[in-house]
């Protein structure tokens, strides 16, 4: 296996001929797809990978340096793209994954044939009339507790995360998760992602786009996610009935639901889950 497919702990599934790129969020790994691949696995390539110093990756490969803006993130992605000579891709991107993609989109539009994006934030703080979820002293709180405190402010944040106080266990798995993340890494991708502003980008995809917005995310509420569909030109939203930041795991029919209609009905719409 090459250096880049064996950094990023990149598996490939399934028995298609198009690929689907699935790319987990902050302080996840691949796993976090577990519920959701198996239904494309029959029709698609499905590839997956860990960013580095998540999963099983080579967090020895990770430079702070380098990876100071998302920029670099999506350089990877497109790294394992030409590893694996992928093309016609549709990119399923989770959190600030989903920004990610709409980076190496924009980078290489010919490589993507569509973008699934759920829970995205072109940013997270809020600016004038720009509504992103929090104030500048609340993301500043938020890295100062994870700069002195990574198991703390894992097992606080990942349930605020997560969503869905009745079923614990799924708060639980993200928290396991965020822990098991080196913590100079997790600190380090906070930030940057924390911190990111990407609005400007939106304007510059051509890729087809699906924006799927959970109910009650208190990472990225729905005014954030239709921002995003007012900035992605041709873009469609999605409200779904899920609750919360995660819908991967925490309602992984109707995520499936929602990006196989996507596939199917490439026209544009402007759909609200009922």
């Amino acid at each position: 296996m090459s250096a880049v497919l064996t950094r990023h702990n990149v598996k490939v599934l399934g028995h298609g001929e198009q690929p689907m790129l699935f790319v987990h969020g902050y302080g996840c790994d691949q796993n976090m797809w577990r519920l959701v691949t198996p239904a494309f696995e029959d029709r698609y390539k499905v590839v997956l990978f860990d960013h580095v110093g998540h999963g099983q990756s080579d967090a020895g490969s990770f430079d702070p340096t380098q990876y100071a803006s998302l920029d670099r993130y999506a350089d990877d992605v497109l790294a394992i793209c030409r590893e694996l000579n992928l093309t016609d891709v549709i990119f399923v991107g989770h959190s600030v994954s989903a920004m990610i993609g709409v980076l190496a989109a924009i980078q290489e539009p010919e490589r993507f044939d569509r973008l699934v994006l759920i829970g995205p934030s072109p940013r997270y703080i809020n600016d004038g009339d720009y509504v992103g979820g929090f104030k500048p002293e609340d993301i500043e709180g938020l890295l100062d507790f994870l700069d002195s405190n990574h198991l703390g402010w894992s097992s606080t944040m990942a349930p605020v995360i997560m969503g869905n106080p009745d079923r614990p266990e799924l708060g639980e798995e993200l928290t396991n998760s965020f822990c098991r993340t080196d913590p100079e890494i997790a600190k380090h991708f906070a930030r940057v992602t924390f911190l990111s502003d990407n609005r400007a980008d939106l304007s510059m995809v051509r890729t087809r786009a699906l924006i799927l917005q959970c109910s009650k995310d208190a990472i990225a509420p729905e005014a954030v996610g239709r921002y995003m569909h007012q900035s992605l030109p041709g873009s469609e939203f999605v409200l779904m009935k899920a609750t919360g930041h995660c819908p991967n795991l925490s309602a992984p029919e109707e995520t499936i639901a929602a990006i196989e209609a996507f596939l199917r009905h490439p026209a544009t719409s402007d759909t609200a889950a009922e």
